[in-house]
């Protein structure tokens, strides 16, 4: 089982989002001993926090509108500091996909093991987000492909001699099957609009 390393956290740079309060002392001290610079502000972030490393944001009394970015997209690890256990704040930050959470009253450890299991977290899911953008370009093409092969085929030709053509196509044009495919359907939609405005220039 291969073992994740221990990323260095010195120098980043973490943002807490919650209501002044004297208990926040307690992770501001631990966020400086592990060596973050540390931002606290309230009601909503400032516009840097765009660049930050890290994001903790308080449960409690978040709402939406308090991020630039939509529920569940934020662009840094999050960590949720959750104390109440009412259902409509627990779904809250459910919505939120914070990658870790601590539970509030703040103790005198788990910052540092939040911290590494958010960005593990993070990591994890933007990378899961790149795959499903590549599948998805993978089956965009794909009917692409079909799309041209049919095109292609015309009258009385099977399949195989159409994807035959296609291939020939790329090879002839020196691009890719996908790029020949493009340019097949982008030709067809171009003698379609063509016709229609040849019928209607006839009306």
């Amino acid at each position: 089982m291969r073992r994740e390393r221990i990323p260095h956290l010195g120098g980043a740079r973490a943002f807490v989002l919650h209501k002044p309060h004297p208990s926040l002392a307690v992770l501001t001290r631990q966020l400086a001993a592990i060596g973050l610079e540390v931002t606290e502000c309230w009601p909503e972030p400032t516009a840097d926090v765009l660049g930050a490393d890290f994001l903790f944001f308080d449960v409690d009394l978040g709402f939406d509108a308090q991020f630039p970015w939509k529920p569940g997209e934020a662009p840094m690890p999050t960590v949720a500091l959750i104390g109440s256990e009412a259902p409509g704040r627990i779904e809250w930050a459910l919505s939120q996909r914070a990658d870790a959470h601590i539970a509030k009253p703040l103790g005198q450890s788990g910052v540092y093991a939040a911290l590494l299991i958010a960005r593990q977290a993070f990591e994890a899911r933007r990378c899961l987000a790149r795959e499903i953008e590549d599948l998805r370009a993978q089956i965009a093409e794909r009917r692409t492909v079909v799309a041209a092969a049919l095109i292609l085929a015309g009258a009385g030709a099977s399949e195989a001699e159409a994807f035959g053509r296609l291939r020939a196509l790329a090879m002839s044009w020196r691009v890719g099957v996908e790029e020949a495919a493009r340019r097949v359907c982008a030709a067809r939609v171009s003698e379609q609009d063509e016709g229609e405005a040849d019928g209607a220039a006839r009306r």
